[in-house]
């Protein structure tokens, strides 16, 4: 008969909430991992990078906005379905989740997944962590915000340039095929994810296109590049656990914490994952590097210009904060955002 854990609080005995607490922060690893990193970076990625191929023509200004942002995506997602998360893949070797449980996860967390919840401002609101006083110093928000503003001014600008008004935009067929084939291919004509099937106006386009942008570049390098800084460390993120959860209160020990913990292979499985996943490519192409030049348009190469001296602002401001800190935070600063999810 199963029986459940009782609750631990920090009253408990020393070793039952350090336990407790390594239990939470598995699972946490786990939805990262699986939830926000997988499913909500790279495969939402892969999903605008298809679409961006079938729908739109080499030719539209859209493509020419948006391909730099599918650079290698549907290249490392292949790998990782062919290495990571296949069976007898790195899942299955060293997470808990591996023999099937991390599709049970991508499968639960599509329900869950909403356009606003990917609208990097409305899910700061469905958190509630937007409140400055309430929570001060919280630079995932405050410089994921300055980010996200710096790429919606940018596609505006964009956008301003090449349609006059939402008649314009009503009228692109190719853009009306390209949000279509994200939401009956991607989400699988799913009405309560609340994704649009059609864009009717210019402000709506603005949106929608920073999501594409900010998903497979910011969202990803904060979402991505930390993890071994914050999981190396196995027991801030035991990527599986070999006892179950104590059902009674005073019986851990140290002992029983480590035959808890990975083994040293599973452990080492683990960090090289997380190392592998946090380096930059030799040739990273940074958030406003353009260097294929799709755009000739004397316009846009002025907007471009205006976002890249935006974004080096940010940059700037970021290091500037970190300066002295113990804990600096830079997983947001646009010179350590590549372009696209390639890693």
């Amino acid at each position: 008969l199963f029986r459940s854990s009782p609750i631990f609080v920090p009253s408990d005995a020393k070793y039952d909430w350090l336990l407790a607490k390594i239990w939470v922060r598995s699972s946490d690893f786990h939805v990262h991992q699986t939830v926000t990193h997988l499913l909500r970076t790279h495969l939402l990625s892969e999903v605008f990078g298809i679409a961006t191929y079938r729908q739109l023509p080499a030719v539209h200004p859209l493509f020419k906005l948006l391909v730099p942002h599918m650079r290698f995506t549907i290249a490392i997602n292949t790998k990782a379905r062919e290495q990571l998360i296949c069976e007898c893949g790195l899942f299955d070797k060293a997470n808990a989740t591996g023999g099937g449980g991390h599709v049970e996860l991508v499968l639960r967390a599509m329900e869950h997944l909403t356009y606003k919840s990917v609208c990097f401002p409305e899910a700061i609101k469905m958190n509630g962590t937007d409140s400055k006083e309430d929570i001060p110093y919280y630079y995932f928000r405050d410089d994921g915000l300055k980010v996200w503003d710096a790429v919606l001014q940018f596609v505006t600008d964009v956008v301003n340039i090449y349609y006059e008004n939402d008649k314009t935009v009503c009228e692109d067929v190719e853009l009306q095929a390209f949000v279509k084939d994200v939401f009956v291919f991607g989400l699988r004509d799913n009405e309560t994810s609340g994704f649009p099937k059609r864009i009717s106006t210019r402000e709506q386009l603005n949106e929608y296109l920073t999501v594409v942008i900010f998903t497979a570049s910011a969202q990803h390098a904060a979402v991505n590049f930390g993890q071994y800084d914050w999981c190396s460390w196995i027991p801030n993120a035991p990527p599986t656990m070999r006892k179950p959860p104590p059902v009674e209160k005073g019986v851990v020990t140290i002992e029983h914490i480590i035959e808890t913990l990975p083994d040293r292979g599973r452990s080492c499985w683990h960090l090289g994952a997380v190392w592998a996943l946090s380096q930059f490519q030799e040739d990273e192409l940074f958030l406003g590097m353009y260097p294929d030049e799709h755009f000739v348009e004397k316009p846009v190469k002025e907007a471009m210009a205006k976002f890249q001296k935006k974004l080096d602002e940010i940059s700037s401001s970021i290091r500037e904060r970190n300066k002295n800190k113990k804990l600096p935070y830079y997983y947001f600063s646009p010179d350590r955002i590549p372009n696209s999810v390639a890693v």
